[in-house]
């Protein structure tokens, strides 16, 4: 029985036309990408009329080829290319009309222009969220993009981005702005899955027959047959389809049949919108009637009658979906009907959320005049500056929010950049602005006064500049660290103006005295040179800056001597760089670590070990000797350390953003990680471990892998900290060290508590259950709870085989099931009782790194519709660049 469609609110619309900035192409932007600007730029494209421009100006990166394979068969537009060898994200910046509905489309072509005759494989992002994955090694002869999209604001970053050894490239990229009362959505944007006019033929449909430049492929299956007009059929509504399009139809040869149209989906979830395009465009006898109904997603509309020559589109206001992947459009006869059903065109699109907010627009501004007026060119400083966090700026941090709120920046590092000219104006626009680093340029002018008008601000570096005139006052007020030393000219306050000169006898004075400094010192140096012992101990070594080895000591022990060449420092520098040890950020069993500013700009954390330790001591010591020798992106390095008499002290590098445990549990406000962060933390994480396993020679073991001591940096790389229990692998090709028990209860491997057999599947042991705690948020000891050791209560749990009961609350289901299962697999084989059943530190990297594919895209998956269903009416690609 034939069901209403009135719940799902499907109609008839007729309106006037809206032909807004269309046959004058206002408002179209046409990028031939890879086009040098010196070639004919612009130019219009016979065919079309289309004008095309060349990208330069609108990208800062890439490199420009040319198609190899059968290049005069493509349009000029489809000829030339950009690919990006260089970075993992490049964009493109295009101004457009905030709020507006646009078409976004692009189109990608290999066609060996590299003469490697590899197609690549890359992601394409809009803003920081990820729209599709363009993959050339289906689409061999090439593949478009093309998205209905209200940009949220008059700035539009169009991104590739690298996801494995291939090289990204693009062919065109065009945008097209639209009518704001047409393809309306209850949310999100929508992705083109079919843009199809029925007629049997091989052309394609575009601008100027198109207003909007929208694409229209042609469509024929051999049950249908073809009906068409000479006279002109009137498209007066607000989707205004070609009148070309609307000039053909296709009926069912078998009049009692319906006319249906199939195709699977391979995302069960995925919404679909439909806008239906009927006209009649037969002159009908007196006695006959053609009328149908849509049958859609198990609904039946209610009977139409198309209009005869005047267009009439039909389409929902709310997406559904097909049931079990399933797609079937039919349209069906009426009892009361002469005549079959007749369509014209369809268009279908899948629903594509964005739920990442864009950078506050603001913020983005001012950035951007930042780096214009410095003319800075880091090739990481394209898109959004600050999302998705994984591409964030190098030196920006930004805040930490839901992704509903966009992020603000808060930390602008340009240390060391090369930049000069005065302190830029933009910075003042930056209102969330906490952390604020120039030293080490060429800045000169005066400081300026809106600095102590930014109250958020509480750090600013501006060392070793040249600036000049008198710091303002409001820079002194409390609560903010100002860093300004190698500034000659920069006066702390009151008056800059030089003291006159002396009179004639203190100028004298003055000289002759300096003199007599100067031979006192050369008269030291000479005496010292003289008695300087052969061998060097602790407290007579010489400068830091000649000296590459010292040998330290230890008053109360026996314990052989630190070979670094390290910087040493004084426990006098000590002092002062820890500001007498004032801030505490970290204890451990032997120490306490402090923080410290190093050069008056440089953060440094400073690790203070006990006097009375000794076993801190060897600890101390084994933590200098491993870092002597290792250097990885994933392991917290070290800068120095000063060995004077009982005062040992360890140097490191700042780690800003805490530990992994603080943000697990969010504890003191930090925010709690998304399920795709957490895996891109694990695999930093593992790439460290897998390092001192494999790259290390002899291999070094940790022994003390845990949450607390996996430390997240700039941008939240995560780097393995406290080396105070590892050990190596003695030279001779051992499998294993036999040693007293150390590590972490909850963390230590029970085959190496039992055996004191140490290998790196102790390691491995330790990772697992790491692992564990960052998808479950679960402690690893829990008293409360029937199963007390972690590994035992997610095994009690696995047998209600549902992951959301393992799974971390707090991530409220956002996650892919497939990707949680795999790493909640690989943290059970780590952890492992047997050590021989757990995988190498190398394969566990490999397989984090296929859950954090599988997660990233989740959200992207069936948004590409030549790649994520087979449908009986896909879009021939080739068909539109060629010149035929």
């Amino acid at each position: 029985m034939e069901r209403s469609l009135t719940l799902l609110l499907m109609f008839i619309t007729l309106a006037t036309i809206h032909i807004v900035q269309a046959q004058d192409q206002q408002g179209f932007i046409s990028l031939d990408c890879g086009l040098p600007a010196t070639e004919r730029s612009p130019y219009d494209e016979p065919k079309t009329g289309l004008r095309f421009y060349s990208d330069e100006k609108f990208i800062q990166s890439g490199k420009t080829g040319r198609v190899r394979v059968n290049p005069d068969e493509y349009l000029k537009p489809y000829q030339t290319l950009r690919y990006f060898p260089d970075g993992i994200r490049n964009c493109y910046n295009l101004n457009i009309e905030k709020g507006r509905k646009h078409l976004i489309r692009a189109f990608f072509s290999y066609r060996n222009y590299d003469g490697l005759d590899i197609n690549p494989t890359f992601d394409l992002y809009l803003g920081p969220n990820m729209w599709t994955t363009i993959d050339l090694q289906i689409q061999v002869n090439g593949t478009r993009a093309e998205i209905l999209h209200i940009p949220t604001s008059n700035s539009l970053q169009i991104c590739l981005v690298k996801t494995g050894t291939t090289t990204p490239l693009i062919s065109t990229l065009e945008i097209r702005p639209m009518g704001n009362d047409t393809y309306i959505t209850k949310s999100g944007s929508l992705n083109l899955f079919g843009r199809i006019y029925l007629r049997d033929s091989d052309k394609y449909i575009r601008y100027p027959s198109d207003i909007y430049d929208r694409v229209w492929t042609s469509y024929f299956m051999k049950e249908w047959t073809q009906i068409s007009t000479t006279l002109e059929v009137s498209n007066s509504n607000k989707y205004v389809p070609p009148k070309d399009v609307l000039a053909t139809a296709a009926t069912p040869t078998n009049s009692s049949a319906p006319l249906t149209i199939q195709w699977r989906s391979s995302n069960v979830n995925d919404q679909y919108y439909l806008y239906v395009h009927f006209a009649e465009i037969q002159e009908l006898q007196t006695n006959s009637t053609r009328e149908f109904n849509v049958v859609w997603d198990g609904e039946t509309s209610d009977p139409i009658i198309p209009t005869k020559f005047n267009i009439d589109t039909i389409y929902r206001r709310f997406p559904s979906t097909c049931k079990g992947g399933e797609c079937n459009f039919q349209l069906r006869r009426t009892n009361r009907s002469i005549l079959p059903p007749l369509l014209n065109a369809l268009e279908v699109y899948t629903v594509t959320e964005f739920p990442q907010s864009e950078t506050n627009e603001k913020d983005v501004i001012a950035v951007q005049n930042i780096k214009a007026t410095y003319e800075i060119s880091k090739i990481s400083w394209q898109g959004d500056p600050c999302v998705p966090q994984q591409f964030m700026w190098d030196g920006l941090n930004c805040s930490n929010t839901d992704m509903a709120t966009p992020p603000r920046i808060t930390y602008l590092n340009l240390s060391s950049s090369g930049i000069t000219g005065t302190i830029a104006a933009g910075i003042k626009n930056l209102t969330q602005l906490k952390i604020l680093d120039l030293s080490n340029n060429n800045l000169t002018g005066e400081v300026p006064e809106f600095l102590g008008d930014m109250t958020s601000l509480v750090f600013i570096n501006i060392s070793w500049n040249d600036l000049n005139g008198s710091i303002p006052e409001a820079l002194r007020r409390k609560g903010l660290n100002l860093f300004h030393q190698g500034n000659p000219r920069l006066c702390l306050s009151g008056s800059c103006l030089q003291p006159k000169p002396k009179p004639f006898p203190v100028a004298i004075v003055a000289s002759v005295a300096s003199v007599a400094i100067i031979i006192v010192v050369l008269v030291l140096l000479f005496v010292f040179r003289k008695k300087r012992p052969a061998t060097v101990g602790a407290l007579k070594g010489p400068p830091p800056s000649i000296s590459p080895a010292v040998n330290v000591t230890y008053a109360n022990s026996s314990v052989s001597l630190i070979q670094t060449n390290k910087r040493r420092f004084t426990y006098s520098e000590v002092t002062n760089m820890t500001n007498n040890f004032q801030r505490v950020v970290g204890e451990g069993g032997f120490s306490i670590v402090y923080h410290g500013t190093l050069n008056g700009y440089e953060q440094v954390a400073v690790k203070v070990l006990s006097q009375s330790s000794t076993q801190g001591y060897k600890q101390f010591k084994a933590e200098v000797d491993l870092l002597m020798r290792v250097h990885h992106a994933n392991l917290v390095s070290l800068v120095g350390y000063c060995g004077e008499g009982d005062h040992l002290a360890l140097i490191y590098e700042f780690v800003p953003n805490g530990d992994l445990r603080q943000h697990l549990s969010g504890k003191g406000g930090i925010s709690v990680f998304s399920w795709g962060f957490r895996l891109q933390i694990a695999v930093e994480a593992a790439l460290g471990l897998e390092y001192l396993h494999s790259g290390c020679i002899p291999p070094i073991i940790h022994r003390d892998v845990k949450t607390t001591n996996i430390l997240l940096g700039e941008q939240f790389k995560a780097k393995l900290a406290d080396f105070g229990l590892s050990r190596s692998f003695p030279v001779g090709g051992e499998s294993h060290v036999s040693t007293v028990i150390a590590g972490t209860p909850g963390y230590l491997d029970p085959e190496y508590y039992r055996t004191s057999r140490l290998t790196e599947k102790s390691d491995v042991y330790s990772f697992g259950i790491v692992l564990l705690e960052m998808i479950t948020n679960e402690p690893v000891i829990g008293q409360g709870r029937a199963k007390i050791h972690i590994t035992h209560w997610v095994g009690f749990e696995l047998n209600s085989g549902d992951i959301s009961s393992i799974m971390d609350p707090n991530l409220q289901g956002d996650y892919d099931s497939h990707s949680a299962w795999r790493a909640l697999e690989l943290a059970m084989s780590c952890a492992n009782p047997s050590s021989a059943r757990r995988p190498s530190m190398s394969r566990v990297v490999v397989k984090l790194k296929e859950c954090l594919v599988s997660e990233n895209s989740r959200m992207s998956r069936g948004m590409d519709s030549h790649s994520s269903a087979e449908v009986s009416m896909i879009i021939d690609t080739e068909m539109f660049p060629m010149a035929r």
